[in-house]
């Protein structure tokens, strides 16, 4: 195991655990923070891209469907998250959006007949039972905090929809940082008519602002995500999905320290359920029982 890959895969989970500060310290809405996470990423990206794009094919017609497909669902995870990170506390919105590997692993079952193992069921089952903690911790947190946590689980179904189409856009032989780089740019265009129509603040007032959307583009964005896909190149499927596990619990902490929100026990005791199903799912989903 290279140790360079293990950091990434830490660096990166913090560095996308820094999301949800970031879009609550921005003083834009919801939907133009979304627009302006991947709009501003979009330069680094492509750069990144074209400098690795020696001598790879373009996209075919097949490719280009999935790849707007992808952005869709990249658009739709955005919009539902930072919706969900404004109405509920931060480590709701974060654990339940990590549900989207259970999501997956129930897609591949219900289109494709892939039958899931006993240990994902009882991943599944826990997970649940978690949420239902989770949920019910959110009674006392404000009035809207029930509705921001049914955003977290939408957010887990795009974002597990964005998730099978980047697999059959690799299974197809796109490279990741081509990807990375068009369905970012895919999202942004999707994501700037919606920002628009909502009528929401879409220009930060203030250099902090700008330098708060520019962390959430380059830091948790750009960087977040290029650090675990260089690690998941160098590290095992099974330990990567648990070591990401580290980034909900990164997200509470930096809440908890940053924004000075708390963690009651029935959150303990809900995210720790949540995280051990999320773990047997992901192993179930693997077939190792």
């Amino acid at each position: 195991m290279r140790a360079s890959a293990l950091i990434a895969l830490f660096a990166g989970a913090t560095c996308i655990a820094l999301s949800p500060i970031w879009v609550r310290l921005a003083d834009v809405g919801p939907t133009a923070s979304a627009f302006w996470r991947v709009a501003l990423a979009v330069p680094l990206l492509w750069a990144a891209a074209a400098l690795a794009a020696r001598g790879r094919a373009t996209p075919d017609r097949r490719q280009r469907w999935l790849l707007a497909a992808a952005g869709l669902a990249f658009a739709g995870d955005l919009v539902f998250w930072h919706w969900s990170i404004q109405l509920t506390s931060v480590a709701n919105s974060t654990l339940l959006a990590n549900l989207s590997s259970i999501f997956v692993t129930l897609a591949a079952w219900l289109l494709w007949r892939q039958i899931p193992t006993r240990t994902f069921l009882v991943g599944l089952l826990l997970a649940l039972a978690g949420v239902a903690l989770l949920v019910r911790s959110s009674l006392g947190f404000s009035a809207t905090a029930l509705v921001g946590d049914a955003l977290g689980v939408i957010t887990a179904m795009f974002y597990a929809w964005y998730l099978l189409t980047v697999k059959r856009l690799r299974d197809l032989g796109a490279a990741t940082l081509q990807l990375m780089a068009v369905t970012t740019a895919l999202t942004a265009a999707i994501l700037l008519p919606v920002a628009l129509a909502s009528g929401e603040t879409m220009l930060p007032a203030s250099a902090r602002g700008w330098l708060v959307l520019l962390g959430l583009a380059w830091i948790t964005h750009a960087g977040g995500q290029g650090l675990i896909t260089y690690a998941l190149a160098h590290l095992r499927a099974a330990f990567s999905s648990v070591g990401l596990l580290l980034q909900p619990v990164m997200a509470a902490m930096f809440a908890w320290m940053l924004l000075g929100e708390p963690l009651v026990a029935l959150q303990f005791a809900g995210g720790a359920v949540v995280l051990a199903g999320i773990y047997l799912a992901g192993r179930g989903s693997k077939g190792s029982e």
